[in-house]
């Protein structure tokens, strides 16, 4: 799939098992340089950038957060990638609270990743396949929006925003719902053409939750 899209700069999450070696191998399998971020508690997550865009600064934020961040500024923008806590309200709070400040005046900014909550803006699930628990508080959504960043799904999302279930039933039960987020700065979000979910052929079954693409307009 990642071959097949051939993006410009990708953000990973639940990279349970990798290490430097192991992520360098996958971006150079892509033409891409990689940046992970360890986690002390939780799983590592990366951003991949494919080449001639210059990386300028790397940054691992490996506290504060149940799993990590990684950001990367590739020429202008900066990209994070991150994964809030699955359980508890409060914690997921903290961390989205924690992270829209840290980055929310670094210019072009987007944080992308597995924000496991809902937002509000769509219905809640109805199909009791899977207990939406704590995932169902809108708080640390609200925190990235209250802190000034833009859900770029409001912006140019088109066709279905459910980023789980994938049909092949790997991983958890989920009812369909969106749990995977891509918030940018003012600045960025006014460059963004187009965000949608992918789906189908080899997505359905190499994770449990389905890829979000965003399309972005040159500065």
């Amino acid at each position: 799939m990642l071959r097949r899209e051939s993006p410009d700069l990708v953000a990973l999450q639940e990279l349970g098992g990798f290490d430097r070696r192991r992520i360098a191998t996958l971006a150079d399998s892509l033409g891409m340089v990689a940046h992970l971020a360890p986690s002390v508690f939780g799983q590592p997550v990366a951003v991949l950038v494919r080449p001639p865009l210059p990386i300028v600064r790397r940054e691992s934020v490996t506290w504060r957060l149940h799993h990590a961040a990684a950001a990367v500024t590739a020429g202008t923008l900066t990209v994070v990638s991150t994964h809030l806590h699955a359980d508890s309200p409060r914690r997921r709070y903290r961390e989205a609270t924690w992270l829209a400040h840290r980055y929310r005046r670094r210019g072009e900014v987007l944080i992308a990743g597995d924000m496991n909550a809902l937002s509000g803006f769509e219905p809640m699930p109805s199909t009791g396949r899977f207990s939406v628990g704590s995932r169902s508080d809108p708080a640390a959504i609200a925190a990235f929006e209250k802190a000034g960043l833009v859900d770029l799904w409001k912006v140019a999302g088109t066709g279905s925003g459910l980023t789980v279930p994938t049909a092949a039933g790997v991983g958890d039960p989920f009812d369909p719902m969106r749990l995977d987020y891509v918030f940018g700065t003012p600045a960025v979000a006014a460059r963004v053409r187009a965000v949608w979910v992918l789906r189908g052929d080899e997505i359905e079954y190499a994770s449990d939750h389905h890829p979000l693409l965003v399309e972005i307009a040159p500065a």
